[in-house]
């Protein structure tokens, strides 16, 4: 803690002022200019300028300490503008599928991932490869879009105890009692007409925040999902079983996916469905899993967009969206 700042700067001025946001802010600039991210080119009035921006943040281990101050320099991408080059605008976003199909790689060939906080996963895999990347810049991987990969000798451990710590923190139930199940099996949500109405942003906050939990917790996928279709008029009966949920959290904060080595470089994919098990349109709910040698990668849980006339139609939807990803 004495080498690090506990204060997050507002301001790029305040972050001068301090010597260890001055050598976070300058760790980024050298990093930039040994990966050769930018060219200078002359400008002239036919460009739109985009400016940048300095973040600031404090990233914090599994216990909420405070290990290292991190300086990004962003794009103002809002500074564009619609219809000159508003469309040419991309953001990379990160398959979750694919980062736990890495990972699962990784423990199949035996290997140590090594990872930087300025760059994506793909990108350091790539250049590595390449020869062209420092190695200096770069450690054994621990986080990774809020996962945490614990590196073992018998293998990788994926979890998010982290996040769900914040999570119960965030919705004020780090105190709550604890569930044995995340929703009981007899369990039917309706629209409840009559019900008390809830606050509609705080329970489209939970269920978003417990969607990103399903990174690594298969387990609760069908539950979340259940309580999802009711986010635009969210009663007091859905959020007692959004809190149930919770509560089942708070009782299985350490579980996640465990990928040991030696595992056989095959892939099997699962589908199922429930023929018109969703009792108010009356549509089946497609639930999916692939299994890379004997690492779970991928999985799903959603309702079909139409409705199955038979049981082997339900089938068939959920055979093909298993197929799809797959592929």
């Amino acid at each position: 803690m004495a080498f690090v700042s506990q204060v997050e700067p507002s301001c790029v001025e305040y972050a001068l002022t301090d010597e260890f946001w001055l050598m976070a802010m300058h760790d980024e600039l050298n990093q930039f200019k040994r990966n050769n991210v930018w060219d200078l080119v002359p400008s002239n009035n036919n460009m739109n300028v985009i400016g940048t921006k300095w973040v600031f943040r404090n990233k914090l281990n599994e216990d909420g300490v405070i290990f290292n101050n991190k300086a990004s320099l962003v794009a103002q991408g809002y500074n564009q503008q619609e219809g000159i080059d508003y469309d040419e605008t991309y953001a990379p976003v990160a398959r979750l599928e694919a980062v736990r199909l890495f990972l699962a790689f990784a423990v199949y060939v035996d290997d140590i991932i090594f990872g930087s906080t300025n760059t994506s996963l793909c990108e350091e895999f790539v250049s590595s490869m390449q020869g062209e990347f420092d190695m200096s810049m770069m450690g054994e991987l621990s986080f990774f879009l809020r996962l945490q990969i614990k590196q073992m000798k018998k293998g990788i451990f994926l979890h998010q105890t982290k996040y769900s710590k914040e999570l119960l923190r965030k919705f004020d139930m780090e105190n709550c009692k604890t569930s044995n199940i995340p929703m009981f099996t007899n369990c039917y949500l309706d629209n409840d007409v009559a019900g008390k109405e809830v606050e509609e942003s705080r329970y489209r906050g939970i269920i978003g925040s417990l969607l990103y939990l399903t990174t690594s917790r298969p387990d609760i996928m069908f539950s979340v999902c259940m309580c999802a279709r009711f986010q635009s008029a969210p009663k007091e009966s859905h959020l007692k079983d959004v809190k149930k949920i919770m509560k089942y959290l708070k009782r299985t904060l350490n579980v996640g996916l465990w990928y040991h080595k030696g595992t056989p470089p095959f892939l099997i994919g699962f589908s199922d469905s429930n023929f018109a098990g969703y009792k108010l349109d009356r549509k089946s709910t497609s639930g999916t899993c692939h299994i890379f040698g004997e690492c779970l990668v991928s999985w799903h849980s959603k309702k079909q967009a139409c409705v199955a006339f038979s049981i082997v139609e339900g089938e068939y939807i959920a055979t093909s969206r298993c197929c799809a990803l797959a592929i």
